[in-house]
């Protein structure tokens, strides 16, 4: 998977600097940190949209097609502020020998 997370980070970042009108990307890069995260939220609301249907049909199907949305601008997000997804991977990674109610009060300290 980590794959998969390494090639769409070499075309997220090369299409940052690509013309905003020939490239998503490039769009979501020019109209700014505040667009990039109007997106962001969207897509977690469509998740959590998706995630409540889901339950009631039975169907994972659209879930997981919002899920894969909000990973994406997730990691568009990423890389707008510098970083990628070896970042998150490191943080997680980090939290393994943690319980989690322990790196929850770990945080507030």
């Amino acid at each position: 998977m980590t794959d998969v997370l390494k090639r769409l980070d070499k075309v997220l970042e090369a299409r940052k600097n690509a013309d905003k009108d020939s490239s998503y990307v490039a769009s979501l890069h020019h109209k700014g940190l505040d667009h990039i995260l109007k997106k962001v939220g969207e897509e977690a609301t469509e998740v959590v949209i998706a995630a409540k249907d889901a339950k009631q049909s039975g169907s994972n199907k659209d879930f997981i097609y919002e899920m894969a949305d909000l990973w994406f601008h997730s990691l568009v997000l990423l890389g707008h502020l510098g970083e990628s997804h070896e970042a998150v991977l490191k943080e997680l990674e980090r939290r393994f020998d943690l319980s989690g109610l322990e790196e929850k009060a770990n945080r507030s300290k």
